[in-house]
């Protein structure tokens, strides 16, 4: 069975450790360690490994969080992986930091990278685990906190919080979304 591992974010040096691009730090550590590294190809980086008997391939989309749909869909289609398959890891405001919850489907919630895939892979029905980033921001400044890097308490903690969710996209591949919902969601 093949699976479909997407951390979304946005490239260049300048958004590298915000809180939009969680997805590329837990991808990165996914890649990191089953020993893989990263090629750069079609709309996205992309690597892969095997898990338990399952091809597992992992991408951080090129295409700007805007416009992840358009390599998730690339890919999906390319490594004939189905969409209850396709596991997204994005950044979450609706929940607070900590918090890490995997779910089968759900709506975009205002998230531009959610819209894009919901849009170009055929609506809402495709896992996502939400990485709580909290909304801890004055009114109107919520793109400077999202595009801001993690506090100094949020860096001291984030470290296990992306070791979890690694262990999240593992257990989902290997039993399923129901039971890695049931036993690792937290808070």
């Amino acid at each position: 069975m093949n699976f479909l591992i997407v951390g979304l974010g946005n490239i260049g040096r300048e958004y590298e450790d915000t809180r939009h691009n969680i997805g590329f730090m837990v991808a990165d550590e996914l890649a990191k360690q089953a020993g893989t590294t990263w090629s750069i190809l079609k709309h996205a980086y992309y690597t892969e490994f095997k898990q338990r008997g399952h091809n597992v391939y992992v991408i951080k989309p090129t295409t700007y969080m805007n416009l992840s749909g358009k390599a998730v869909n690339y890919w999906m289609q390319q490594l004939k992986v189905p969409i209850q398959n396709v596991l997204v890891i994005v950044d979450d405001l609706a929940i607070p930091f900590g918090s890490l919850r995997i779910k089968p489907k759900g709506s975009a919630a205002g998230h531009n990278g959610l819209k894009s895939i919901e849009a170009l892979c055929g609506g809402q029905a495709y896992p996502r685990l939400r990485f709580g980033i909290g909304d801890n921001y004055p009114k109107g400044r919520q793109v400077d906190y999202v595009l801001g890097p993690f506090d100094k308490d949020e860096q001291k903690e984030l470290p296990a919080l992306i070791e979890h969710s690694v262990k999240m996209a593992h257990s989902f591949v290997n039993i399923g979304i129901e039971l890695t919902m049931t036993n690792l969601n937290t808070k």
